[in-house]
């Protein structure tokens, strides 16, 4: 379902030629933090593949999201709380709180961002608006990534 909102609407919605919505990466911060990383590679390199093949984009997508889901592994463990993940938490708003959320998300898609158009510029002429559209991309998914938690996710009180 996300790759279907990715290629059909948030493709065509650009925040003043800078900002894009790559929502489709929800698919892999949201799966349950357990998540053997070998899978992670795999669902992220078809994930990336997919979108490659309709925004004709030669990989680029692919190479961000696999760095984007061999990252989360360890940005989950420099994240851990004290009592550790219970066996059954998911990356979840409401349960893990904010600021967790915020610094877990604000990371991976920020490397994503960083990866993706960095790769689309094949270079660095443009460093300065390069990384205007990486800090405004970031900001644009991120946001929409906690309204897609706070509209769709179970609320529970969170706990850590």
């Amino acid at each position: 379902m996300l790759l279907t909102m990715q290629v059909f609407l948030m493709r065509n919605l650009v925040l003043f030629d800078t900002g894009f919505c790559f929502i489709y990466l929800a698919f892999l911060l949201f799966l349950p933090i357990q998540m053997p990383p070998v899978v992670l590679l795999l669902l992220g390199f078809v994930t990336g593949f997919t979108m490659d093949i309709f925004y004709d984009t030669g990989g680029i997508h692919a190479a961000a999201t696999v760095l984007m889901a061999y990252l989360r592994p360890y940005i989950l463990l420099l994240l851990t709380p004290r009592d550790g993940y219970d066996q059954n938490d998911s990356v979840n708003l409401h349960v893990m709180g904010w600021r967790w959320f915020l610094v877990y998300a604000g990371i991976l898609i920020f490397m994503h961002h960083l990866t993706f158009f960095f790769l689309e510029l094949a270079g660095f002429k443009l460093i300065g608006f390069t990384f205007l559209k990486i800090m405004a991309s970031t900001l644009f998914t991120a946001t929409v990534m906690i309204i897609i938690q706070l509209l769709f996710f179970t609320r529970r009180r969170a706990t850590r």
